[in-house]
């Protein structure tokens, strides 16, 4: 059952993250995210009035895309977002994925609300001129350090990142549906700079048989591509309590 100050909760949530990235570089920037940090992580999914399941009907999209009135992988629940920050839930149909991307010049918290999640943490790296991008790469190429892969529960506390450490993820619902509540801060916004960019990582031959695979973290190449064709994100209402700035 919802606990009975869960409205209370997620609104004390919206308020810290407004709090938060009102001033990131602020002096007390470290301490407001650390408290953010503890109020995210006793968010339960039937705070929000989810139950586990994947995207719903209502996310298949129209106005002529290829895919109306198809059900998304992923589809998004919009909380609130202000200048300073967006809020929201991204449901994931078992097996979907959010493919490699960034988020540039962004903070962001992930919290899982159900299901498990396999996460792929990078960070990017300046340009070497002593090591040229693998021949095949048919698009632009960056270096990146692949920083981590774990798997993320209910029970994980929230994932984070900012603009310099695990910008780039990619998201993998294991085993089943799963749901995360999301902060972003600032929004996304193409117009000041801050557009998702797409990429694939660029492996190497794997390794030969019985031999270990490459450990992380390691530096490896990415190549920025176009979104997948086989991913999009719905949207469909949020059940959850309101939420007012």
């Amino acid at each position: 059952m919802p606990r009975d100050n869960m409205a209370s909760l997620i609104q004390r949530v919206a308020r810290q993250a407004r709090i938060t990235f009102r001033s990131p570089a602020g002096p007390a920037f470290g301490e407001n995210l650390h408290r953010l940090q503890q109020l995210l992580d006793e968010v339960r999914a039937e705070d929000l009035h989810l139950a586990p399941r994947g995207p719903s009907a209502a996310a298949a999209a129209g106005g002529g895309f290829p895919w109306a009135g198809v059900v998304p992988p992923v589809s998004y629940m919009h909380i609130c977002e202000t200048e300073s920050f967006s809020m929201g839930v991204f449901l994931l149909r078992s097996g979907a994925c959010i493919p490699l991307h960034d988020h540039p010049g962004m903070n962001g918290m992930l919290k899982v609300l159900y299901g498990t999640l396999r996460i792929a943490c990078m960070d990017t790296l300046p340009p070497a001129a002593a090591a040229p991008p693998p021949a095949a790469a048919a698009g632009p190429c960056h270096r990146a350090l692949f920083r981590s892969r774990q798997h993320y529960t209910p029970a994980s506390p929230p994932c984070l990142l900012s603009p310099h450490t695990d910008n780039l993820h990619q998201i993998d619902a294991v085993d089943g549906p799963a749901a995360f509540l999301d902060i972003l801060a600032p929004p996304y916004d193409p117009q000041h700079g801050r557009d998702c960019h797409y990429y694939r990582l660029l492996e190497g031959p794997p390794p030969p048989a019985g031999a270990e695979p490459p450990g992380l973290p390691r530096e490896v190449w990415l190549m920025e591509t176009p979104q997948a064709a086989d991913f999009w994100c719905g949207g469909e209402p949020y059940p959850g309590p309101r939420v007012c700035l």
